[in-house]
């Protein structure tokens, strides 16, 4: 298989409900306030959720355009609580940059 294979261009159609269940809550971080200078807001978004669901959800709840969408895995870190080993939960993180001109006010809610 080459590694120059071809994905097909498919619209994604989601309903409003699977809308609210991949945009889970936005990033409010000093690293996402800098990166909203640049058209950009970080989202938490299910582990199983593919970038074109992504961009589908926020274009649909926030009526924006939007460029490109990145995401990050991040993995659980181990911690420890009255000795005893736990670890906290694997997250992603969905990297949303937007048309020139649009903007999403994550401090007000939807």
């Amino acid at each position: 298989m080459s590694r120059f294979r071809v994905i097909p261009r498919v619209v994604t159609t989601l309903t409003r409900q699977q809308m609210y269940d991949i945009v889970r809550a936005p990033v409010i971080t000093e690293k996402a306030t800098n990166a909203s200078e640049h058209n950009q807001v970080i989202f938490r978004v299910p582990l199983a959720a593919s970038k074109r669901e992504v961009k589908a959800a926020v274009e649909g709840l926030f009526n924006v355009k939007v460029t490109a969408v990145n995401t990050i895995r991040v993995q659980g870190k181990l911690k420890r609580f009255r000795g005893r080993v736990g670890r906290r939960r694997d997250f992603k993180k969905a990297i949303v940059t937007l048309a020139e001109g649009q903007r999403i006010d994550v401090t007000t809610g939807i």
